[in-house]
C-alpha cells in the first residue's frame, strides 16, 4: 500500500516537471524571491531537482524497477547541462540553468545525485562532474569547518540547514563513487555542526552565531542530518533525540502539523508543507529508523 501511494507520487511528479526542458527538472509552484534573487515557477532549480531525484533513486533501490533509474538520470543530464564556475580548484554547477549562480549547498546537491546515480549506471562523466564540483566546495571549506552559504561577499553568512545539505550532499558522494579523499572535510564540518547550531536545551539555531529565527527547516534538517552520521557517531543520535524532542514540545500543534517558525516573542503557526511537514516527516521517520537499527 506504502510502495503504492509513493509510487503514484512519483508519476505526479514525473507529469509535473519543468515542460520547457526535455529533460526532468522541478521549481517552486510559484514565483519566488529571497535575498538571494528571483526565479518563477517555470525556472527550474538544482536544489529540488537534486532532492527529487534522490526519491527516485530510493525508489529504484526499493523496487528495482528501472523506470525509476531512468528519471534520475533523465534528471542528472539536466544538471550536467547546467552552466558552470570553472576554477583551478574545480568547477561549481549553477543553481539555474539560465545563468550561472555558484551555492555550495546546490552545487553539492547536484553532485551527490549525479555520485548516487553513477552507482548504479557506471557513468564516467557523472563521477568526474561530480568530484569536480565537490573539489570547488571543499576547497573553499574554512578551516574551522565552516561554508559560506556562497563565495560572494553578499552571501557570507553561515546557516544551520544549509551546512546539514553540505554534510549529507559529502556523505552520499563519497557512498556513490567510494572516494573518500574529503573525509577530513566531511569530519571537519560534522564537528563545526554540532558545536554551533544547538543550544543545551536540543535547540537548533538558524546561523552559527544566532539562534533566530528558530525555522522548522533548520529543526528538520538538523534531526535528518544527525540522524544520518548516527551510525557512526553515538554523540550526533543524542543530539538528534535531544532536538526532537525539543521541537515535538514547543513546536508541533495538537493537530500534529509543526509551527513554521519561532520569534523572540511570537510563533509563526503556518503549517507550511513543503519547507515544514514534509521536511519533519522525513526527518523523524530517519531518526526512528536509526534507533530501531540501534537496537
Amino acid at each position: 500500500m506504502l510502495i503504492g501511494q509513493a509510487t503514484q507520487c512519483l508519476e505526479w511528479l514525473d507529469e509535473h516537471k519543468v515542460s520547457r526542458f526535455a529533460n526532468h527538472s522541478w521549481s517552486n509552484a510559484f514565483d519566488f524571491v529571497s535575498r538571494g534573487g528571483g526565479y518563477t515557477k517555470d525556472d527550474p532549480i538544482i536544489v529540488w531537482t537534486s532532492l527529487i531525484g534522490q526519491a527516485y533513486l530510493e525508489a529504484f533501490e526499493i523496487t528495482r524497477n528501472p523506470w525509476f533509474l531512468t528519471i534520475a538520470e533523465s534528471a542528472c543530464q539536466w544538471i550536467m547541462d547546467l552552466p558552470r564556475e570553472r576554477t583551478d580548484n574545480g568547477d561549481c554547477l549553477s543553481y539555474l540553468a539560465d545563468r550561472q549562480n555558484s551555492i555550495h549547498n546546490a552545487n553539492m546537491l547536484g553532485a551527490a545525485l549525479l555520485a548516487q546515480t553513477y552507482k548504479y549506471n557506471r557513468n564516467e562523466d557523472y563521477a568526474r562532474v561530480a568530484r569536480s564540483a565537490m573539489e570547488y566546495s571543499c576547497s573553499r571549506q574554512l578551516p574551522d569547518g565552516s561554508w559560506w552559504y556562497a563565495e560572494q561577499t553578499k552571501y557570507h553568512w553561515i546557516d544551520n540547514f544549509h551546512t546539514g545539505y553540505n554534510l549529507d550532499s559529502l556523505n552520499s558522494y563519497m557512498q556513490g563513487t567510494g572516494d573518500n579523499s574529503f573525509q577530513g572535510n566531511l569530519d571537519n564540518g560534522l564537528r563545526y555542526y554540532k558545536a554551533h547550531f544547538f543550544e543545551t536545551s536540543g535547540r537548533p539555531k538558524y546561523y552559527h552565531t544566532r539562534t533566530f529565527p528558530v525555522d522548522v527547516q533548520c529543526i528538520a534538517q538538523s534531526i535528518d542530518t544527525l540522524a544520518l552520521f548516527s551510525t557512526r557517531d553515538p554523540e550526533c543520535r543524542q543530539l538528534a533525540i535531544k532536538t526532537a524532542r525539543w521541537a515535538i514540545a514547543n513546536m508541533q500543534d495538537r493537530d500534529g502539523y509543526f509551527y513554521y517558525r519561532q520569534y523572540p516573542l511570537m510563533k509563526a503557526k503556518t503549517p507550511m508543507l513543503h519547507w515544514g511537514q514534509a521536511t519533519m516527516f522525513k526527518a523523524l521517520a530517519r531518526l526512528y529508523r536509526s534507533l530501531v537499527e540501534s537496537k
